[in-house]
């Protein structure tokens, strides 16, 4: 007789045994493959005394691997269908915390102890706005490495002038040196994902861009085809005469004043702002 061998990834083992199907209007894509778990800790370089917040917990392969190398884990996830899971893989663990909460929602500055580093399998749906929101409010944290569709985290770690650079590439890199660390195989996930993922590392090099900053940024990427003066010169926000102030600015710092935003780096922006925010004062 033919027996099919048992499964033996913990993911694959709580599925079966809490008979959980992934969610598709959440974007659940459940890491099942624990060969991976190195690799994550290895570029996170955990630390005993780290305290990590988890975006995501899904079904706990991730939490109870972190569980045995740092001081504490957060783990913050939307669906309470996964709590008998979650529960089953940090139960015995009391160094976790979990969360059941929206990590676009849930109130950042009340985890306690506070993050030194964001270790995620983030969901594909909220993956940029999750990070670049620990990024701002968690100035405790350091060091985030999370696995990312392969666009988000291309974008993330994209440089001044090419096709991928915006917004979130400015944010990130405000505060963040970025890079891609490798690729993931789609295989590690169930479902297979039809989007390929990467594992992205950001290393904090200095503080998040101020709200002013941010809508400057916002308002210079809202029509990417126009030149920048003329971009933010649409804004709402726009005051009298911003764009003749833009294009002096651009000029002052050894720029076409017609620049676009894509051609600025992130340490460009600031200069930018700062000259503009002179440039205003009576």
């Amino acid at each position: 007789m033919v027996t099919t061998p048992l499964p033996t990834q913990p993911s694959v083992l709580r599925m079966r045994r809490f008979e959980i199907r992934p969610n598709r209007e959440l974007g659940q894509n459940f890491l099942v493959d624990s060969n991976i778990l190195d690799v994550i800790g290895r570029a996170a370089a955990l630390d005993p005394s780290d305290v990590v917040l988890e975006i995501g917990g899904g079904l706990g392969v991730l939490s109870e691997y972190l569980a045995v190398r740092v001081a504490h884990v957060h783990v913050v996830e939307i669906d309470r269908g996964l709590e008998a899971a979650l529960r089953d893989a940090t139960d015995a663990h009391a160094n976790v915390t979990l969360h059941f909460a929206d990590a676009l929602t849930v109130d950042l500055s009340a985890l306690h102890p506070q993050p030194t580093k964001v270790v995620a399998n983030l969901p594909y749906g909220i993956a940029t706005t999750a990070l670049l929101r620990t990024v701002e409010e968690l100035k405790s944290v350091s060091t985030w490495v999370t696995m990312v569709q392969r666009e988000v985290g291309e974008r993330l770690a994209a440089s001044p002038g090419s096709g991928t650079y915006g917004l979130p590439s400015v944010l990130a890199q405000i505060a963040c040196d970025v890079r891609v660390v490798r690729k993931i195989a789609r295989g590690v996930f169930f479902p297979v994902p039809n989007v390929d993922s990467v594992l992205v590392k950001l290393v904090r090099h200095g503080p998040a861009a101020t709200p002013e900053l941010r809508a400057l940024v916002a308002a210079g990427f809202a029509h990417r085809r126009k030149a920048l003066p003329r971009s933010l010169s649409l804004a709402p926000s726009a005051t009298p005469g911003l764009r003749d102030r833009a294009r002096a600015a651009l000029e002052a710092m050894g720029l076409p004043a017609d620049a676009r935003a894509e051609r600025l780096s992130p340490a460009q922006f600031e200069q930018l702002a700062e000259l503009l925010a002179g440039s205003s004062k009576p």
